[in-house]
């Protein structure tokens, strides 16, 4: 299944923020509360100058005998083969071209792209991509003008997906447990955590950690309202710096 993608007359190569980071560490409240107080939530979506999209839209499409260890919990979705990494680059690519595309919602409890269900994202001015291995494949990596690593204690992390996989997903607990010992908790280790040393800004305790989220804001506040530099300029005005509380970099 490929996304769908129309250019559009007035074209917008809008600028790319990446967000990584473990399993229920926050990236997805991380990228809501950036949006709310951008003040793009109750906007149409074709008006919305930021938006966000998952990574989790570019599940590959599983065949017979992986279906049915995914029904099980023994199918390891942490894993980058999971993904479909030039289905990603291409709808990303798309996107920096102005273009309109549509990518499907996936479906947790049929571990399936569904069949009737898609998002249209149109051309704005910045869009949001977060992802557990969002920064793992280099070609990818290289689209984002910043990158954000959302860091949270694994305990949390945890306490967090157990109650959001029986709720929203359809498992039980033994069948969560197993599959974060088996393949959440390795895979963070060998292929997540390695991707923290790219980020440009690291937050630490997710969207309780206010004054990062604050300085985000501001940065892209600052992009939507200037006028006259492009995004490269904006982008080398990032400068690393590392702080107790936000352990981030500087935003002008």
């Amino acid at each position: 299944m490929n996304s769908s993608c129309l250019t559009n007359t007035e074209a917008k190569s809008p600028f790319l923020i990446g967000v990584a980071g473990g399993t229920a560490c926050g990236k997805s409240t991380v990228c809501k509360n950036i949006i709310e107080k951008l003040g793009q939530t109750n906007l149409d979506e074709a008006r919305r100058q930021v938006v966000s999209i998952s990574q989790d839209s570019f599940y590959r499409e599983l065949n017979a005998a992986e279906k049915i260890k995914a029904s099980k919990g023994q199918f390891n979705f942490d894993h980058p083969d999971a993904f479909d990494e030039v289905f990603m680059y291409q709808t990303l690519t798309d996107i920096q071209a102005g273009k309109t595309c549509s990518i499907p919602v996936y479906n947790y409890k049929t571990n399936s792209r569904s069949k009737n269900d898609n998002i249209v994202i149109y051309p704005a001015d910045v869009v949001i991509v977060e992802g557990i291995l969002a920064f793992y494949f280099p070609a990818i990596r290289d689209l984002f003008h910043m990158k954000l690593f959302v860091d949270t204690d694994s305990d949390t992390r945890l306490a967090r997906r157990v109650p959001r996989d029986i709720n929203e997903r359809g498992r039980d607990l033994e069948q969560v447990l197993n599959q974060y010992m088996n393949f959440v908790k390795p895979a963070f280790e060998e292929f997540c955590l390695p991707t923290k040393k790219f980020a440009d800004i690291i937050i630490p305790r997710g969207a309780e950690n206010f004054v990062a989220i604050d300085l985000i804001v501001q940065h892209i506040r600052d992009l939507l309202n200037s006028e006259n530099c492009t995004q490269f300029e904006l982008a080398e005005g990032l400068v690393p710096l590392h702080t107790n509380n936000v352990n981030a970099s500087r935003l002008h």
